[in-house]
């Protein structure tokens, strides 16, 4: 049985290295250009050099993105870039354009390429036509349903690599082409400048009556008429499985490196699970818990197993579920004194108690006590953005263990 990838968002160099340690066999990151995330914090040359080495290092590997849908100014200085990414060591770049495929093959010809989900990929003649010039792996667009991606997977050459989306954000708009933004807000998020305005509170104005307005209701629960939930399919790997995909895509290069951390580590367990007694697989509703104390939406499955309805919208509220708090990033620890270098995320208090997540062992309980700042000054309570704590820890820690508290 091969084993199906599980594939993390890297929106800094930080988030890479919790994805890596957390569970994820790659990531995807994207440079100061051409990617489709521009608010994320994105990786100049040299620190993607230090985030594949990194990833190297602990057999993971990683692919750039540059799936923009670029304009004829876009193609200024390109060429030069891609020439520069062979060096590097990324092991496959992401594009969705055929002008960005031609000078990715004319400038960086042996590097492996896969194709963006924006490219729109619902048909498995589509997968063949980018196999037969070339192509290693297509990331099947999100509106295809388990029985369609099959179907692909049964009429594509088995060496084509196949790539779904398994969790995160859902677009409103195909495969994420969408021009709301552009009209709205005048950011193109086909660039990654997306404002996200479908997600937006919306009202309708009468003309005879300027100035009162009335909310516009699909139905009676509120007025964000395209406020999708997120796609969730922890409870689903078997199903996924069966569709003979290769990678699992978790999406994210704009969450935090807590969501990263949570997301992957219940993942990893799970398709763990699976991969060690198929047969005897049974889902554990903790792994489902775990995620949920990442920030999120509700959940859906998306187009997975029938076409969404209404019910895969949020009419109440754009906003996010956030039921804990990521307080604190181990950076440190000595194992004969116990002690921790924490640095801080949110404000702690002594004599609180938070929870210890580890990468590949189940979380624990601590209390918080005999905290020390960088002058080794006994403080009561952490209040400044990412100051350095000591403290001690019942339970051997690693660097990157994180610290979370259960919101209030």
């Amino acid at each position: 049985m091969n084993k199906v990838e599980l594939l993390a968002p890297a929106g800094s160099l930080e988030k890479l290295k919790m994805a890596v340690l957390f569970g994820a066999d790659a990531v995807y990151m994207g440079g100061e250009a051409y990617g489709l995330r521009a608010y994320a914090e994105n990786f100049s040359l040299e620190e993607m050099k230090q985030g594949i080495d990194f990833a190297h290092s602990h057999g993971k590997k990683v692919y750039l993105t540059l799936n923009i849908i670029p304009h004829n100014e876009d193609l200024e200085g390109m060429p030069e870039y891609i020439s520069k990414i062979p060096d590097l060591g990324v092991d496959a770049v992401i594009l969705s354009d055929p002008g960005v495929y031609s000078l990715v093959k004319e400038n960086a010809p042996g590097l492996e390429i896969h194709i963006s989900t924006q490219a729109n990929n619902t048909n498995w003649k589509s997968a063949e036509f980018w196999y037969r010039h070339g192509a290693a792996r297509i990331i099947l667009a999100r509106e295809l349903s388990l029985k369609e991606i099959s179907e692909i997977r049964s009429k594509v050459p088995q060496e084509l690599e196949l790539e779904l989306f398994i969790h995160g954000a859902m677009c409103i708009s195909y495969s994420g082409r969408c021009l709301l933004s552009n009209y709205m807000a005048g950011r193109d998020s086909n660039k990654g400048y997306c404002a996200h305005p479908c997600r937006w509170k919306y009202y309708l104005m009468e003309e005879k009556r300027p100035g009162e307005y009335m909310p516009v209701y699909e139905n009676e629960r509120g007025t964000f008429i395209f406020n999708s939930k997120d796609l969730c399919m922890i409870d689903h790997i078997p199903d996924l499985i069966a569709s003979g995909v290769t990678s699992f895509k978790i999406e994210g290069r704009m969450k935090s490196s807590y969501y990263v951390a949570t997301v992957v580590k219940a993942y990893r367990e799970a398709l763990d699970a699976y991969n060690s007694n198929p047969e005897g697989y049974q889902f554990r509703k903790e792994w489902l818990d775990e995620i949920c104390k990442a920030s999120h939406r509700e959940f859906t499955t998306g187009f997975y197993f029938d076409k969404p309805t209404g019910n895969e919208q949020i009419y109440s509220s754009s906003s996010y579920i956030r039921e804990y708090d990521f307080v604190g990033l181990v950076t440190a620890y000595d194992s004969k004194t116990r002690i921790a270098t924490v640095e801080q995320r949110n404000r702690m208090y002594a004599g609180e108690e938070v929870e210890v997540v580890l990468p590949e062992e189940p979380y624990f309980v601590q209390k918080l006590r005999d905290m020390k700042n960088f002058e080794m000054e006994d403080i009561d309570v952490a209040p400044h953005p990412q100051m350095t704590v000591y403290m001690p820890m019942d339970r051997d820690v690693v660097p990157f263990a994180i610290l979370r508290r259960k919101g209030k």
